[in-house]
Protein backbone atom coordinates (compact mmCIF):
# COMPACT_ATOMS: atom_id res chain seq x y z
CA UNK A 1 0.00 0.00 0.00
CA UNK A 2 1.34 3.30 -0.94
CA UNK A 3 1.65 6.11 1.71
CA UNK A 4 2.61 10.10 2.00
CA UNK A 5 4.49 9.01 5.55
CA UNK A 6 7.59 9.74 3.60
CA UNK A 7 6.71 12.95 2.79
CA UNK A 8 5.07 14.29 5.48
CA UNK A 9 7.59 12.49 7.64
CA UNK A 10 10.00 15.21 6.06
CA UNK A 11 7.79 18.65 5.47
CA UNK A 12 7.26 17.97 9.92
CA UNK A 13 11.57 17.92 9.47
CA UNK A 14 11.38 14.28 11.36
CA UNK A 15 13.29 11.57 11.37
CA UNK A 16 11.49 7.82 11.63
CA UNK A 17 12.67 7.27 15.17
CA UNK A 18 11.32 10.27 16.08
CA UNK A 19 7.61 9.71 13.98
CA UNK A 20 8.00 6.21 15.43
CA UNK A 21 8.26 7.37 19.42
CA UNK A 22 5.35 9.68 18.63
CA UNK A 23 3.00 6.92 17.44
CA UNK A 24 3.87 4.26 19.84
CA UNK A 25 6.01 1.50 17.05
CA UNK A 26 9.41 1.37 16.18
CA UNK A 27 11.92 2.76 13.46
CA UNK A 28 11.77 0.03 11.67
CA UNK A 29 8.15 -0.32 11.71
CA UNK A 30 8.21 3.47 9.90
CA UNK A 31 10.27 2.22 7.50
CA UNK A 32 8.47 -0.58 6.34
CA UNK A 33 5.55 1.61 5.71
CA UNK A 34 7.33 3.63 3.86
CA UNK A 35 8.43 1.45 1.12
CA UNK A 36 5.64 -0.50 1.11
CA UNK A 37 6.60 -4.11 3.41
CA UNK A 38 3.85 -3.62 5.78
CA UNK A 39 0.33 -2.52 5.87
CA UNK A 40 -0.45 -0.59 8.94
CA UNK A 41 -3.18 -1.87 11.26
CA UNK A 42 -5.84 0.64 11.58
CA UNK A 43 -5.22 1.84 14.97
CA UNK A 44 -2.06 2.73 13.62
CA UNK A 45 -2.94 3.92 10.56
CA UNK A 46 -5.09 6.28 13.18
CA UNK A 47 -2.62 7.14 14.97
CA UNK A 48 -0.30 8.99 12.55
CA UNK A 49 -3.33 10.14 10.49
CA UNK A 50 -4.37 11.90 13.48
CA UNK A 51 -0.54 13.46 14.62
CA UNK A 52 0.23 15.03 11.21
CA UNK A 53 -3.67 16.17 11.87
CA UNK A 54 -5.08 14.17 8.14
CA UNK A 55 -7.40 11.55 7.76
CA UNK A 56 -6.77 8.30 7.24
CA UNK A 57 -7.47 8.76 3.43
CA UNK A 58 -5.23 11.62 3.46
CA UNK A 59 -1.82 9.48 4.44
CA UNK A 60 -2.74 5.90 3.12
CA UNK A 61 -3.78 5.27 -1.11
CA UNK A 62 -6.45 3.07 -0.62
CA UNK A 63 -6.72 2.73 -4.75
CA UNK A 64 -5.16 -0.33 -5.12
CA UNK A 65 -7.93 -1.69 -3.09
CA UNK A 66 -11.02 -0.10 -4.83
CA UNK A 67 -9.94 -3.22 -7.59
CA UNK A 68 -10.92 -5.97 -5.13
Amino acid sequence: MKTKIAELRKQHKLSQEELGLAVGVTRQTITSLEVGKYTASLILAYKIAKYFGLTIEEVFDFSELEEL
